[in-house]
């Protein structure tokens, strides 16, 4: 496979068509290999010195085997043709002992991907900035956020550079790859008023380097809103409308992708296991992905099984459109994949979905905020719980109160709770949509949470 950029996956072309071989040849009926590349630097300076250089590269392989109705997955980085064999007999040796399921076994020839590299997508940037230079990126981030007046420290400013390559061959005759790179930059800020602290940060990460937010932004967005939250309370306790900040709203559409994954969905795990076609959002409301959205942080041209990939909605106009689906859980449900399948080394193929996001409503987030008129704006969360029987849910939070239609005084140590159900069907989305992770969403607000402080 020729590639125009200096991430090869030709390395991986060998070891990967002898571990199917080596695994015919020991007894499985069929066979999927992964192998994976990995090339990464990053740079952290502390107080206008260095801190911290942390390199790696390696290669490392995966191996399923099938053996009548029997699974069994190995894994090595190890890529020395006498590992290879070993492997090879030692998945078959384990799946032959494994319990029988019903529903594994590679993808159906005809759900195959006729597209088998990620040409298009430009998921690749070649750029490749020195030691030097991501150091002195590093010390501007840095720097910018110890310029923010109230910020007495700044850790963990860094900028980092990873390449990675991915190729997946089944003994289908299936063989497809493609490589990726990622750019980041990040700093948390510290800031101390009256013996008081607060922290706070900011981070980007993008696939081209050109993409990337300026160091300077990113420095003073996290001293600005590390000095934001000095001062912080408890707030009283009641039902009132709380909106989510664009940096922690994708944690609703989490849970809703969490619930609605065939896996749980066939086991009977999930609150939403009967609400395929349902309602379960206002009429307004679509999550929509789109696994080959240029430049995207989790584009794919095919799926984890080597199943096409396409744009797929999740909820339309408010409806839950459809499961998300590998190749075990269609099987159990009696359906038919629709390419959500995620290999990793060293189990079977799980689900995952790439480039999620919910669509933006007309309202900006000022807007919202008078909307909501007395409410909490949440923007950081911590250890939240989830029943993914009931749809039960509560998380710790801070942020800041609103008041009279306006962003008040900065909370914290206050706890949020409620019911999914009712999250999902009371949500009023904002216009300040980004695609800034894998899973993306505006602010979103939400009426009647249970929000229980002092």
């Amino acid at each position: 496979m020729a590639l125009s950029d200096p991430v090869s996956l030709e390395p991986l072309d060998a070891p990967l068509g002898a571990l199917l071989d080596l695994a015919r040849a020991a007894g499985a009926d069929a066979a999927d290999a992964i192998g994976l590349y990995g090339r990464a630097s990053s740079i952290t300076v502390r107080g206008g010195e260095l801190e911290d250089i942390d390199n790696s590269e390696g290669y490392d392989i995966g191996l399923r085997v099938i053996v009548g109705r029997r699974q069994a997955c190995v894994s090595s980085s190890d890529l020395s043709h006498g590992s290879i064999h070993r492997l090879a007999e030692r998945a078959v040796a384990m799946a032959k002992l494994a319990p029988e399921d019903p529903y594994c076994g590679l993808v159906p020839d005809d759900r195959l991907s006729a597209r088998r590299d990620a040409q298009g997508l430009e998921l690749f940037d070649s750029s490749e900035p020195d030691p030097a230079a991501l150091q002195r990126r590093a010390l501007e981030i840095e720097a910018a956020a110890l310029s923010v007046p109230g910020v007495r420290q700044a850790e963990g400013a860094s900028a980092s550079l990873a390449w990675s390559a991915v190729r997946l061959r089944t003994s289908a005759g299936f063989d497809g790859g493609y490589s990726a790179s990622r750019h980041g930059l990040s700093v948390s800020a510290l800031a101390e008023r009256d013996g008081a602290m607060e922290r706070d940060y900011d981070h980007d990460g993008t696939r081209w380097f050109e993409d990337l937010r300026d160091p300077q932004t990113i420095g003073r967005n996290a001293g600005e809103r590390a000095v934001a939250r000095l001062g912080a309370t408890s707030m009283a306790s009641g039902a009132l409308p709380v909106l989510f900040d664009r940096r922690v709203s994708a944690s609703l559409v989490s849970a809703l992708i969490g619930a609605i994954g065939g896996s749980a969905v066939a086991r009977g795990v999930s609150f939403l296991k009967d609400d395929r076609g349902e309602r379960l959002f206002p009429s307004g409301i679509d999550i929509v992905e789109d696994p080959l959205r240029p430049r995207g942080l989790s584009s794919r041209p095919f799926d984890g099984e080597g199943v096409a990939t396409g744009p797929f909605d999740i909820i339309r106009g408010g409806r839950l459109n459809d499961w998300l689906l590998n190749t075990s859980a269609a099987r159990q449900l009696g359906m038919k994949t629709n390419g959500h399948g995620a290999r990793g080394l060293s189990g079977p193929p799980g689900i995952s979905t790439s480039n999620v996001a919910l669509m933006p409503g007309e309202l900006s987030q000022d807007a919202l905020i008078a909307k909501a008129g007395h409410g909490l704006l949440v923007r950081e969360m911590f250890g939240p719980s989830l029943n993914p029987n009931t749809g039960d849910y509560s998380v710790g939070v801070s942020g800041f109160a609103i008041e009279n239609g306006a962003r008040a005084q900065p909370v914290s140590e206050v706890t949020i709770a409620g019911n999914l159900r009712d999250v999902f069907a009371s949500l009023v989305p904002g216009s300040d949509l980004k695609h800034e992770y894998d899973t993306n969403a505006p602010s979103l607000l939400v009426e009647g949470l249970t929000i229980a402080g002092r």
